[in-house]
């Protein structure tokens, strides 16, 4: 769940679900001197849910400025949000706060975290060359990190196992390398992506395993202000599962929207595996083995991301996602390159540029 500032708030001539909504609404109004008037488009993500903007303010008078309203169409999940948020509540971590829901309708009323996202301040202090800023605020991030990660228990969130590691995967052959490229997978292909995911899959199995939010990144988190200064407020924590505890870190720094050079990478690393091992965590105690399996599993990711991002475009036609393919692609081939027992999946990345160049598609 992203939300920037509201976009045009026309709406589709017949827009049901909205309507729906509106009546959800109408019958919490009063509670919460809600303006249906000012209802407009917040935002909207790779899924099917939406979210609306309007004034309102909580029951016991505290004036909040604006609400969110969310249409989440079954089976989005809000009862995993409404779950996930409390936990993140109870871990010190900045979240919105539920005030109403209907599971069955897929309605939710939650408080409302701003519109100034990390992915624009750090954009905005990147760009001014104020690494002072860029690091502020994903220490602030990394700290949150680890509160989440030291309320972990098992038998909580679901575990991201051996089936969902694969399952992640696959959707490179199917949508990346089939549906995008046209290539069929051959046996050799196969082999190869075989071997490449059992490898990645040991590694992320052999790890501690821990709360992970799996959406951990920039364009999720919000920059805090008054009366709630506590950095970041953190937003589309439904997916949340019990897994490796390198996943959130990797996803943090090698994002869609966002490339960092390996000094600051680096420090951000560290910065995580010394406040980690400080607080309990159990991260390796080695930092290179450490690095390397956050290296491993942000490669899981960055095959999941080149598959999904095709899909999205394909199935739901949702095509601005494609435009981040390069970007995926140089993080899978520098990891790739840089470790021998991957390097025959780094050739066939460059194979696929090719075939690309060849058919006359861009990443």
């Amino acid at each position: 769940m992203t939300l920037p500032s509201s976009p045009d708030s026309t709406r589709p001539s017949a827009d049901r679900r909205l309507e729906l909504l509106e009546a959800w609404l109408q019958g919490h109004a009063a509670r919460y001197a809600l303006d249906l008037a000012t209802l407009a488009p917040a935002s909207s993500d790779a899924s099917f849910r939406r979210y609306f903007r309007l004034a309102g303010k909580a029951p016991e008078g505290e004036n909040l400025g604006n609400l969110i309203a969310v249409d989440a169409p079954p089976p989005e999940k809000c009862r995993e949000f409404v779950q996930v948020a409390g936990l993140l509540d109870a871990a010190g971590v900045h979240v919105p706060r539920v005030l109403e829901v209907d599971f069955e309708a897929g309605f939710m009323l939650v408080t409302d975290l701003g519109t100034d996202s990390y992915l624009g301040a750090l954009s905005a202090a990147q760009n001014a060359g104020d690494s002072r800023t860029c690091r502020t605020l994903m220490r602030d991030a990394l700290d949150a990190l680890i509160r989440w990660q030291l309320t972990s228990r098992e038998d909580v969130l679901p575990p991201f196992d051996e089936a969902f590691l694969r399952r992640e995967m696959e959707l490179l052959p199917e949508w990346f390398i089939g549906r995008h490229l046209g290539r069929e997978i051959d046996e050799s292909t196969r082999a190869l992506l075989d071997r490449t995911f059992a490898l990645l899959i040991a590694s992320a199995r052999a790890q501690p395993q821990v709360f992970m939010l799996r959406d951990f990144m920039p364009r999720n988190l919000m920059v805090a202000s008054a009366p709630n200064p506590v950095n970041p407020g953190v937003l589309d924590f439904q997916d949340a599962v019990y897994g490796p505890i390198t996943y959130d870190v990797a996803s943090l720094l090698r994002d869609a929207f966002l490339s960092w050079d390996e000094e600051f990478e680096l420090d951000c690393f560290v910065y995580y595996w010394e406040r980690a091992k400080k607080a309990g965590l159990p991260v390796d105690p080695d930092f290179g083995e450490f690095y390397r399996q956050l290296e491993w599993m942000g490669l899981q990711r960055h095959i999941k991301v080149l598959g999904l991002f095709c899909r999205i475009n394909y199935r739901d036609s949702k095509p601005h996602y494609m435009q981040d393919l390069p970007r995926f692609i140089g993080y899978a081939r520098k990891v790739a390159e840089r470790y021998a027992p991957l390097r025959g999946f780094a050739r066939l990345l460059d194979e696929l540029e090719g075939r690309a160049n060849e058919i006359g598609y861009t990443f």
